[in-house]
């Protein structure tokens, strides 16, 4: 195939992302076979897949968690890579219109049913409640603009532009995480500093440090960094704590072909090969370079102000105590078969925490052999990734369900799944997707060393078919992209595998600027 389709100068080009001319046919060959649906076997529910702890169960994991911890080292893992472009495209859309933009006109316009005059109106009637404004008030002042004037005037063009361009703030093109989120009266934060301030309340170890790791964008490292040497001094003497905070990038060898929608290489006009990022499904290099003990995953943007972080706290700790009384088990179970020579009765007994505890049922074949090939299958499953998985009552957020997976074999798993993991002209799919209850937030707790505690190395636990292809653009002309099985998704399809309900309370994403003015992002009392 390469000497057809890849000459010498692609070749050069793979090498220097750190990409084998193997890999890349492997990514070519993946566009020219259909992508199998996932095989759903029902939903995930409470009862049936999503464990729901009472008070007493809560409190004794909780417990457990604060009991252990000395003996655990501890990473939070945040993707913070996202771009805010997503959250101001309404207000980008207006900003690229010709004239003012009116407030009378925008409110006249939302009033005929024009939804992104809907969304703007909120905006400008909002205006004062967003934790940026002061800052966005000294810019105008800068410029010679006065924001009361302009406010009274009902004119919002060079707001929303010294708000979003380079002339101003530059908000549009900054990360997620480095945007004013939350309004306090000593000082604003933003999610990257609100995350230090999470980690500091159930991420410390028994030496009062705490670790955290974010992966962003090359071209806004240099923004965290900067923004991390101004707060740790002020956070590390409120909390009494040493931060011990890293940074990665998404790695060039993850990046993916794209291809033309004849399914072969996509060539710029240079003639060179397009490749893009790989989706957040490449960040599972990054987690696995860790080597970390328990990582709590988390998204930049899901973060809110200090009086409502106790629920917070208090989940993480549950969470977190669930994964080791769970972990500790499996430590129990692999010593003992570990040894030459088990009795029957603690093999059954291994069994049944595998089918009871852990869900996974062992197939027949494997129940009607001999102890040995026993003992090897639940060995097998037991020395695994260990991760706990949030999930919260479906209010109609966005985000992977969790469900029953069947694999080709017939056995069955719990998976966080994506709609587009689904097939859409299925009735007896669709029928399983709407019984659905829950969502996953990406509240994730994992345990990523083995019962010995060496790290495992996790990219042997992925379902490798279960990659995301979608349809872009490049220069005008159409392309088909790949990514890389979902980091929560397929990624740790092979993984040991824990649904837990959590308070809604613990979800609270920012996707558009408006999420900002919900109650749960402003200062306590709205």
């Amino acid at each position: 195939m390469s000497e057809h389709l890849f000459n010498d100068k692609d070749t050069e080009q793979m090498e220097a992302r750190g990409i084998s001319l193997e890999e890349t046919e492997r990514q070519l060959a993946i566009f020219k076979t259909a992508r199998p649906y996932l095989t759903l076997s029902g939903p995930c529910v409470p009862g049936s897949g999503i464990a729901v702890f009472d008070a007493k169960a809560q409190e004794s994991l909780a417990a457990l968690f604060e009991k252990e911890k000395k003996n655990r080292s501890f990473i939070k893992f945040v993707p913070a890579s996202g771009a805010a472009s997503r959250m101001f495209k309404v207000l980008l859309g207006y900003l690229n219109r010709p004239g003012e933009i009116e407030q009378n006109k925008v409110a006249r316009d939302a009033i005929s049913g024009e939804t992104s005059a809907k969304q703007l109106q909120i905006f400008m009637e909002g205006i004062t409640k967003f934790a940026f404004f002061e800052d966005l008030k000294q810019t105008l002042s800068e410029q010679g603009l006065s924001m009361a004037d302009l406010l009274e005037k009902g004119f919002f063009r060079d707001i929303i532009r010294l708000l979003l361009t380079e002339d101003g703030m530059g908000y549009s093109g900054l990360p997620k995480g480095l945007l004013l989120f939350h309004a306090y009266p000593e000082k604003n934060r933003t999610p990257f500093e609100e995350h230090l301030v999470e980690a500091a309340f159930y991420a410390r170890d028994a030496a009062n440090r705490c670790f955290l790791h974010f992966t962003v964008s090359p071209e806004h490292l240099p923004r965290f960094q900067k923004c991390l040497r101004k707060v740790v001094p002020d956070f590390e003497k409120q909390f009494t704590i040493t931060y011990a905070v890293d940074f990665s990038v998404q790695k060039p060898s993850t990046d993916t072909l794209a291809v033309d929608p004849e399914n072969k290489p996509f060539r710029l006009p240079n003639g060179r090969l397009l490749f893009r990022p790989g989706g957040h499904g490449a960040l599972l290099e990054n987690l696995n370079d860790l080597q970390g003990d328990i990582v709590f995953i988390k998204n930049i943007d899901n973060v809110v102000p200090d009086h409502l972080k106790d629920e917070t706290y208090t989940w993480k700790k549950i969470a977190g105590g669930y994964l080791i009384s769970v972990q500790n088990r499996i430590a129990r179970y692999m010593k003992e078969l570990s040894a030459e020579s088990t009795n029957a009765g603690f093999l059954a007994e291994a069994a049944a925490f595998v089918e009871e505890d852990l869900l996974v049922p062992m197939p027949s074949a494997v129940k009607n052999a001999g102890p040995q090939m026993k003992k090897t299958w639940i060995m097998d499953r037991l020395n695994r990734p260990v991760r706990v998985c949030g999930m919260v009552r479906n209010t109609g957020e966005p985000g992977g369900g969790p469900f029953w997976v069947l694999n080709k074999s017939g056995e069955k798993s719990r998976q966080i799944v994506e709609t587009a993991q689904i097939d859409p002209d299925d009735p007896a799919q669709k029928a399983i997707l709407a019984g659905s209850t829950h969502f996953n937030p990406v509240d994730l707790v994992c345990g990523v060393r083995d019962w010995q505690g060496n790290p495992f190395d996790l990219r042997k636990y992925v379902d490798p078919e279960t990659v995301f292809i979608s349809k872009k653009s490049k220069d005008g002309k159409e392309l088909k992209a790949l990514e890389h099985p979902g980091l929560w998704n397929g990624a740790m399809a092979h993984w040991i595998t824990l649904f837990v309900e959590v308070p809604v309370i613990t979800f609270n994403p920012v996707k558009t600027v408006n999420d900002l003015l919900r109650i749960e992002h402003q200062p306590f009392g709205g």
